[in-house]
């Protein structure tokens, strides 16, 4: 049996504070220090300019670990509604200007019954290990596209996105993290080290 390549220290493509601390809380049981790329050296904004969360996860881990040569993990996330054909998708982030994306997706939608109005957020995560090999790890998180803006725990799409009868942004941070297409992802991502990183 191969002998595992044993992981004590990796690099999170991001200087995002919330990103950081969620990653920290679900990996701290593998005793793995999580750094953000600032605290590792890499200060690096490559171009996010791939067709798919993949690729756009891939891209940003790959500028890091050519940087820091240490095990590195990117995420890239958005929002897919049904009826759009996916949309936003990958230009989630970009879909509107700051702050006005609720708006612009409620407006798009007007005409829309709720029956067809199904969406899911989507997180693809890449793992370059030290030696440069990359996996892919996923989570989905299904619900609909409300009607109005509801909640103020949350931001970007969160007070539109219908997890049940309550939008993202009314349900706690807490019970977010537990059903989350991050948290999915990032539980497949601790499988992943667990089984092949760690004694």
């Amino acid at each position: 049996m191969m002998k595992k390549m044993k992981i004590d220290k990796l690099v999170m493509a991001t200087n995002n504070k919330n990103k950081l601390r969620e990653v920290r809380e679900i990996l701290s049981p593998l005793g793995i220090e999580v750094l953000s790329q600032r605290e590792a050296g890499a200060d690096t904004n490559p171009d996010e300019n791939g067709s798919n969360f993949s690729e756009n996860a891939y891209i940003k881990a790959k500028s890091v670990y050519d940087i820091v040569k240490l095990p590195v993990m990117a995420d890239d996330s958005g929002l897919c509604v049904d009826c759009l054909g996916g949309k936003p998708g990958v230009y989630s982030a970009r879909y509107a200007p700051e702050g006005q994306e609720c708006e612009k997706l409620l407006d798009e939608l007007k005409d829309i019954p709720e029956s067809e109005r199904t969406a899911k957020f989507v997180c693809v995560i890449s793992f370059i290990d030290e030696n440069g090999e990359n996996n892919f790890v996923s989570g989905e998180c299904h619900g609909k596209i409300g009607f109005e803006k509801r909640g103020s725990n949350g931001f970007g799409y969160d007070p539109i996105f219908m997890y049940g009868e309550k939008s993202f942004a009314e349900i706690s941070s807490e019970e977010k993290n537990k059903v989350s297409h991050r948290a999915e992802a990032l539980k497949a991502l601790y499988r992943l080290l667990n089984e092949r990183y760690c004694d």
